[in-house]
């Protein structure tokens, strides 16, 4: 297929909004897919040293009381 101007290349002869918002769509998950992740590993870090603080207070021998 060959394309005359821009305008028809854009236009994919009737298939461009088709085209253009799947390849856009396409785009956007790339880009944002590592975002995710990013936040979800942060969260999952936090959480691991929620954990191990918690854990470690556990562990801790418990005060005594002299009366």
């Amino acid at each position: 297929m060959t394309w005359q101007s821009p305008a028809e290349f854009f236009a994919m002869g009737g298939y461009g909004f088709y085209v253009w918002g799947s390849f856009g769509l396409t785009a956007l998950c790339i880009l944002i897919e590592p975002l995710m992740a990013r936040h979800r590993h942060q969260e999952i870090l936090q959480e691991l040293r929620r954990e191990v603080a918690a854990d470690m207070e556990d562990e801790k021998p418990a005060a005594t009381l002299n009366d």
